[in-house]
């Protein structure tokens, strides 16, 4: 679950600074390659069934779902998730604002001198900050200077750091006053069978990433879980789930199938790497020679990526993706929990997994 006082500032920043989408967004094309399932849901006492009748027929909810049950499941996920959400907010910020004005009255300072008190030295980022922030970002920036971009940087860094104290004061009085939250966000439930994971399958964590080989925001979320698996180890198990969009990009399908038989040799990080290193090369033949520069078997690879032997888990992951509302790439869930924003910063995943490590675990 996001908490807003916590990543606001940041959130807000942000927007300022990179005024774009942070994702690859077009359901339509995936929706082509996917094949409908019948999900069950919970019944809902006030809907009849039988619904209507034709003289001795009837139309039952069996019937309505049969025709349109996927749909039925995406709207009940949204309006859970939306509401979840709403209320999940509203709780962590009444926490939060009365943590903090019951410190201030204990202490006499305003929340802004609480705030800068957890700040260990300037709140000014240096020229130095900035310039690394500049080079390590170029791909947020959307091709302008440094001189065009230099205030906003600077902005954010300073409203990122006064984030992170107000973040520190926060879990401390939580610890102090200790603060339990009983309400859990909605979480929505995968099925990760055939998915390519990294790090432990017990972890407390599970980040599920649906993701486009040719998306280059895809590209830049990439290196960002590299540093959430250094950083959290054990503690966070990373599972790539796929989602190609074709209309947009046409060599996604393969690059799809391409992975999932780099999977089957035990390579599909390295072909995963490779692939978002370069997406200039992701037609067949590239994808062949890299799989043969990489080590892996190359004629069976060639086999596996020749016979469509993957079709199936790519229409698997892409109905799945459907399933809880993805429209657009990369999209992450943090133990069934969605992370709004497409391709988002390391520090917001490091403060949603944190948040996530804090609460008990998830009870399904």
């Amino acid at each position: 679950m996001q908490v807003p006082g916590r990543i606001s500032l940041g959130v807000v920043a942000w927007a300022a600074i990179a005024a774009s989408q942070a994702g690859c967004g077009n359901s339509g094309d995936a929706q082509k390659h996917a094949k409908p399932t019948a999900t069950a849901v919970a019944s809902n006492p006030s809907i009849p069934d039988p619904l209507a009748t034709i003289g001795d027929g009837k139309i039952t909810v069996a019937d309505v779902r049969a025709r349109v049950g996927d749909q039925l499941d995406q709207l009940d996920i949204e309006y859970r998730r939306a509401r979840d959400k709403l209320i999940g907010g509203a709780v962590d910020t009444i926490v939060r604002s009365r943590l903090f004005e019951s410190e201030s009255k204990r202490t006499g300072k305003t929340e802004d001198q609480l705030v800068a008190a957890e700040i260990t030295g300037s709140i000014e980022p240096s020229d130095a900050e900035i310039n690394t922030w500049f080079n390590d970002n170029q791909a947020r920036l959307g091709g302008r200077s440094l001189d065009q971009v230099r205030s906003q940087i600077a902005a954010f860094l300073r409203n990122r750091r006064r984030a992170d104290a107000a973040t520190k004061l926060e879990d401390r009085l939580r610890a102090e006053h200790r603060v339990t939250v009983a309400f859990e966000p909605y979480r929505v439930q995968f099925t990760n069978d055939g998915a390519p994971t990294l790090g432990r399958k017990d972890a407390p964590v599970t980040l599920v990433e649906f993701s486009d080989f040719q998306c280059p925001f895809c590209k830049q979320a990439a290196p960002t879980l590299k540093q959430v698996a250094q950083k959290f180890g054990d503690k966070v198990q990373i599972v790539y789930r796929q989602y190609p969009i074709e209309s947009l990009h046409p060599f996604a399908l393969k690059a799809a199938e391409a992975s999932l038989c780099g999977n089957d040799q035990g390579k599909f990080w390295e072909l995963h790497d490779a692939m978002f290193a370069d997406q200039t090369r992701l037609a067949v033949s590239d994808l062949k020679q890299t799989a043969r520069r990489l080590g892996l078997d190359g004629n069976a690879f060639d086999s596996c990526l020749d016979s469509g032997r993957h079709v199936a888990q790519v229409q698997k992951d892409i109905q799945e993706g459907q399933r809880v509302g993805i429209t657009g790439t990369p999209m992450m869930f943090i133990n069934g929990v969605v992370v709004d924003g497409g391709a988002v910063g390391f520090s917001m995943l490091e403060g949603l997994i944190r948040h996530e490590l804090s609460r008990k675990a998830p009870t399904s």
